[in-house]
């Protein structure tokens, strides 16, 4: 055999293993802590893999494991990405108090008014300010929701006072800290646990935005809704990362990693952000047909509750500083983003 018969041979060998891998189909593992029916699932993981399945050319595509099908729980699913349990997850980082509190800043009280916009400013935040925080994942995309309200079984709050002796579901650290600026006290727990507690009477309401409702069937617990009114910030909010492990994204070949990038960023994350405030509706109707009450807090009440909860943001501005960052800036960045 002549000597350029076996150079070409050996090269093709070399590169066999990256011709095969370009062939086959790459199934990507996603975890999340929702069920199917929720518009995480249906109206954002689902689309986002039917796009890259489309643009991949079929080489890319997802099996989804909504509801911790993979093991685990809401506060792991960081660290799943980051091992590699799965290959992409959707979560809220906060779940784990104090290991995300650049982020935090958007989970501050009334901080947020515009969810799509203030999604697509978090993604320029986040990649800017918080890229320790998410070392050992390749984030995606990062968003917030609809904006969370008080959702109450037996006592309708209307006022600061109304608070008092209430125990209230808060999903992140920040929210924890309003809630009891508010007067009540706080049990922080993930989402997919507020839904026994409230039905076993172990919390009175729930920070809840209104997406999630059908999906939990918040609207047959809860019997009261209370909400910031019409131009309003919300309430609350919670940040979400959708995020993928990095040596997974590593090993695409170039083209497919192509298509990852191609749907991250600062405008899939407006798009999702967009989502979930679309799905405000049904969540309203189904607490509208089991006759629940609603109530929108007129403007001077609001100003009570934002000055109630002041000194939560100026102690995430203290620990900040005291972290070694700007705090003052970082806020500042953080409201510069959300408009």
């Amino acid at each position: 055999m002549k000597k350029s018969m076996v150079k070409s041979l050996y090269g093709l060998l070399l590169w066999l293993p990256a011709l095969l891998a370009s062939a086959q189909t790459i199934t990507l593992k996603v975890h999340h802590f929702l069920p199917p029916g929720s518009t995480a699932h249906k109206n954002f993981m689902v689309p986002w893999c039917d796009k890259i399945a489309k643009e991949s050319g079929g080489k890319l595509k997802c099996q989804i494991y909504p509801s911790m099908q993979l093991g685990g729980s809401p506060q792991q699913l960081f660290d799943q990405a980051k091992d590699g349990v799965a290959d992409i997850i959707w979560t809220v980082p906060s779940y784990q108090a104090g290991r995300f509190p650049v982020t935090e800043a958007f989970e501050l009280p009334f901080m947020v008014r515009d969810s799509e916009r203030a999604s697509r400013g978090l993604w320029h935040y986040a990649t800017k300010h918080a890229t320790a925080e998410y070392k050992g994942v390749k984030p995606i995309l990062f968003h917030l929701h609809d904006g969370s309200l008080l959702h109450t079984t037996k006592k309708q709050v209307k006022t600061l006072e109304d608070f008092k002796g209430l125990k209230i579901r808060a999903p992140n650290r920040q929210s924890s800290k309003m809630v009891a600026a508010l007067g009540a006290t706080p049990v922080p727990m993930p989402l997919p646990q507020a839904a026994e507690a409230l039905s076993k009477g172990v919390i009175d309401g729930a920070i809840i935005p209104w997406e999630v409702i059908p999906s939990m069937k918040f609207e047959e617990i809860t019997k009261f809704h209370t909400d910031a009114g019409a131009g309003e910030a919300q309430i609350s909010n919670t940040a979400f990362i959708f995020a993928m492990n990095q040596a997974k994204y590593d090993s695409l070949p170039p083209e497919l990693k192509k298509v990852i990038d191609a749907n991250s960023g600062p405008e899939p994350s407006a798009w999702v952000g967009k989502v979930f405030v679309e799905d405000i509706i049904p969540g309203k109707k189904a607490a509208e047909a089991r006759k629940n009450v609603f109530y929108s807090l007129p403007p001077a009440e609001v100003k009570r509750w934002e000055a109630a909860t002041a000194s939560v943001t100026e102690e995430w501005v203290k620990d900040m500083t005291a972290k070694g960052f700007d705090g003052k800036h970082l806020l500042e960045e953080a409201r510069a983003a959300c408009k």
